[in-house]
C-alpha cells in the first residue's frame, strides 16, 4: 500500500463551470441578493476562493448548510469568524424545515432598503432574485427544492448533479437563480484538496483514493479520536499496513491473506458521504480565509 502524500496541484475547471460563471455575469444587473453555501464541516475549504470575481459587490447571505453533521463548537468559531469579516451568516441544517426560515428573515432584513424605495414610489413590493452559488455538494438543490415548496431541482452527494441555471419561483416572494457548482481554477492547497475530495466536492479519480482515505483517519484520529475508536476499531495510525488489516478484519475486506485496499478505502470514504459519522469539522482555527 503507498501512503505517500504528495504535494497537490490540481487544475480542475470543467467546462460547464466557466460557462456558469459566464452566464452568471450575464444575469448579473438582474440579482438582488447572493445566497453563497458553504459546508458547515469544512467552512474555509468549502468556499469560493475568488468568489468577489463572480458577483462583485451584491449583498450577500453565507449560509452554512449540514449543522446537523458538523462539530457545532469549531464550526461556530467560523460563524464568528466571517461575521467579523462582515458577512451575514446563516448556520442551517438542511432538513429543518425550521431553519428556512432564518434565511428569508435575513434575506427581507437585507433588502429592506429596496422594498422601501418602491413603495415610497407607490410600486408594489419587489418579486426578490437570488443567486444560489456554491461548491459542488453543498446542497444548493435541497435548499432550492424547499424554498420552492417542491423538488425543481435534483439533488445528490455527488459533484456535478446541477447542470443549467435556471430560475425557480418561491412562494416568499424570492425567486432563485440556480446554478450548477463552481469552484475557482487553480487548487495548491493540499488540505483543501483533501478536504474537498474527503467531503465529495470533487469526483475522487482527482486524487487518489487511499491518500483521502488516510487523511480521514488521521483527521479523526487527532480531533476525533472516540469516532475513530468506535467506527474503526483502531486507536493508533502508526502502522497504517496494521490499521488496514484491523479494519479489513472487521468488515470482511480480506481474502485468502489480501487485504481489499479499494473496499476499505471505499468504505471509509463513503462513512462520510454517506452521514455515517458525524459532529466533525475539518477546518480548525488555524486556518483563515
Amino acid at each position: 500500500m503507498d501512503n505517500r502524500q504528495n504535494s497537490i496541484n490540481i487544475n480542475w475547471y470543467p467546462g460547464h463551470m466557466a460557462k456558469t460563471r459566464r452566464l452568471i455575469k450575464e444575469k448579473y444587473d438582474l440579482i438582488d441578493i447572493v445566497y453563497e453555501l458553504i459546508d458547515a464541516r469544512i467552512p474555509y475549504s468549502s468556499k469560493i476562493k475568488d468568489i468577489y470575481d463572480v458577483i462583485g459587490n451584491k449583498p450577500k447571505i453565507l449560509i452554512m448548510t449540514k449543522k446537523d453533521l458538523c462539530d457545532a463548537k469549531v464550526t461556530d468559531y467560523w460563524v464568528k469568524y466571517y461575521e467579523n469579516l462582515g458577512s451575514k451568516v446563516v448556520l442551517v441544517d438542511l432538513n429543518n424545515n425550521l431553519d428556512y426560515q432564518k434565511i428569508i428573515d435575513a434575506t427581507n432584513e437585507i433588502t429592506k432598503d429596496i422594498q422601501e424605495q418602491r413603495k415610497q414610489k407607490r410600486f408594489g413590493s419587489k418579486d426578490i432574485k437570488a443567486l444560489v452559488i456554491g461548491i459542488p455538494n453543498v446542497g444548493k438543490s435541497t435548499l432550492i427544492n424547499k424554498l420552492a415548496n417542491k423538488k425543481v431541482a435534483n439533488t445528490g452527494n455527488n459533484p456535478g448533479v446541477t447542470k443549467n441555471i435556471a430560475w425557480l419561483k418561491t412562494p416568499y416572494n424570492i425567486t432563485l437563480l440556480d446554478t450548477p457548482g463552481i469552484l475557482w481554477p487553480k487548487i495548491n492547497d493540499e488540505t483543501v484538496s483533501l478536504n474537498l475530495a474527503a467531503f465529495s466536492s470533487i469526483k475522487l479519480e482527482v486524487l487518489p483514493k487511499d491518500d483521502v482515505a488516510v487523511y480521514i483517519l488521521k483527521m479523526l484520529k487527532e480531533y476525533y479520536p472516540d469516532i475513530l475508536k468506535e467506527r474503526y476499531k483502531v486507536t493508533d495510525l502508526s502502522d497504517l499496513e496494521e490499521v488496514y488489516q484491523i479494519i479489513g478484519q472487521n468488515i470482511g475486506a480480506i481474502k485468502k491473506g489480501e487485504v481489499d485496499y479499494e473496499r476499505i478505502n471505499n468504505m471509509i470514504i463513503n462513512d462520510i458521504k454517506l452521514e455515517k459519522i458525524k459532529g466533525v469539522t475539518f477546518d480548525r482555527n488555524g486556518r483563515r480565509s
